[in-house]
């Protein structure tokens, strides 16, 4: 989403998208990873208008993000998948806690016991506050989908009408393949003492339905209780497969 917003205000010129990681061109405002700036420090040296990156759910975000009527694109994905995603993440990210087995991190995540909190509290808080502000609620199977048609309505919620060449180009250069290759946005600039990439790459796999391969029968069916008794009511439905 960082690559493809920034392209949109390119208007595509991937040469420009160049210029730097992901991670410097779009600060991470909760992260002070010293001795380097923290996100906020990178966020007031930058012009506007500025793109800025966060996981925090909606109770923690800064006040003047409401005040000043900012755009936000929100991404999420299916828990299942996003659970196995968060493990190997973990996995590889020397920064966070070590995520212990699959079967220990199963109890983790769905207990809500990770960092950034809980699935169903993060995902819940910001559809619930999605029509109240500019905020345009995506869906990370849609965008595997369908990557021009999310690409076309992001950009025309950020008020640009781009021609179908540029949507062409932002869909190839910020397809799963591309990004897997390409060093600003792969995170093969960062050391291994940070994300240990021979542990689990950063660009894993970019797919809907990897759940199938970790849960057991058993979890499964815990977790489909679960998820069904905290969902309910809420009018948000997930795809866990395409």
């Amino acid at each position: 989403m960082q690559e493809i917003v920034d392209l949109i205000m390119l208007d595509g010129d991937v040469k420009k998208s160049m210029r730097a990681p992901c991670f410097v061109k779009v600060p991470f405002i909760e992260l002070y990873p010293k001795p380097m700036p923290s996100g906020v420090q990178a966020a007031n040296a930058m012009e506007s208008p500025r793109l800025l990156k966060t996981h925090l759910p909606t109770q923690l975000l800064p006040p003047s993000f409401w005040e000043k009527n900012v755009k936000v694109i929100y991404v999420a994905r299916n828990m299942k998948d996003c659970m196995v995603s968060y493990f190997h993440f973990q996995r590889m990210n020397q920064a966070l806690p070590h995520p212990g087995t699959w079967n220990e991190y199963f109890s983790k995540f769905t207990a809500g016991n990770v960092p950034w909190g809980g699935w169903f509290d993060h995902v819940i808080g910001w559809w619930k506050i999605k029509d109240k502000h500019q905020i345009l609620f995506v869906f990370y199977e849609d965008i595997i989908e369908d990557p021009k048609r999310e690409i076309r309505k992001i950009s025309q919620f950020l008020g640009k009408e781009l021609r179908e060449e540029v949507l062409d180009t932002i869909q190839h250069h910020t397809s799963f393949s591309a990004m897997k290759e390409n060093p600003m946005t792969n995170y093969s600039v960062l050391p291994s003492s940070v994300f240990d990439q021979s542990i689990s790459p950063f660009m894993r796999k970019g797919k809907v339905g990897d759940w199938k391969n970790h849960f057991l029968v058993a979890q499964n069916i815990v977790f489909d209780e679960e998820y069904q008794k905290k969902m309910e009511g809420i009018g948000l439905n997930f795809r866990t497969e395409l």
